[in-house]
């Protein structure tokens, strides 16, 4: 079974204001820890709020884990909110971030095993470097 763990971050500067979602995602070695890169990306999204974004990520970050024919997930976000929303200990109030959490819901269905943790912003640090060089990037920075 091929396994994955998936960083992922959204941030906008300004809230709502100029936004975009990383993720990197890395192989899991025999021994639990991070393996080899297998893909990061920044995507710019325009105007929107920092939770948008970082539920944009989730949902970039989980298609590309699909694409590359991972089966179990192993997703790390620093956005606490996310997390509780995504285990179900949350209600998703923001209709936005609903139809975000639904995609999500039905993206998970198609994985043997998908879990969702809470990771502190410093190990969280490569998927927010994308979220920044994505944003630097489309405003000319």
């Amino acid at each position: 079974m091929k396994r994955a763990r998936l960083y992922a971050d959204g941030g906008a500067r300004g809230n709502p204001g100029p936004a975009a979602s990383g993720f990197v995602l890395f192989e899991i070695d025999s021994k639990g820890e991070n393996g080899k890169r297998i893909f990061e990306n920044g995507i710019y999204l325009g105007k929107a709020t920092n939770n948008q974004a970082e539920y944009q990520a989730i949902v970039f970050g989980i298609k590309k884990a699909k694409e590359l024919g991972i089966e179990s997930l192993d997703v790390r976000l620093d956005s606490e909110l996310a997390v509780k929303q995504l285990n179900g200990e949350y209600k998703v109030k923001n209709a936005q971030l609903a139809q975000y959490f639904l995609e999500i819901y039905n993206l998970r269905q198609t994985f043997h095993e998908i879990k969702f943790s809470h990771v502190r912003r410093e190990f969280n640090k490569e998927a927010d470097a994308q979220v920044n060089k994505a944003i630097d990037e489309a405003l000319g920075l």
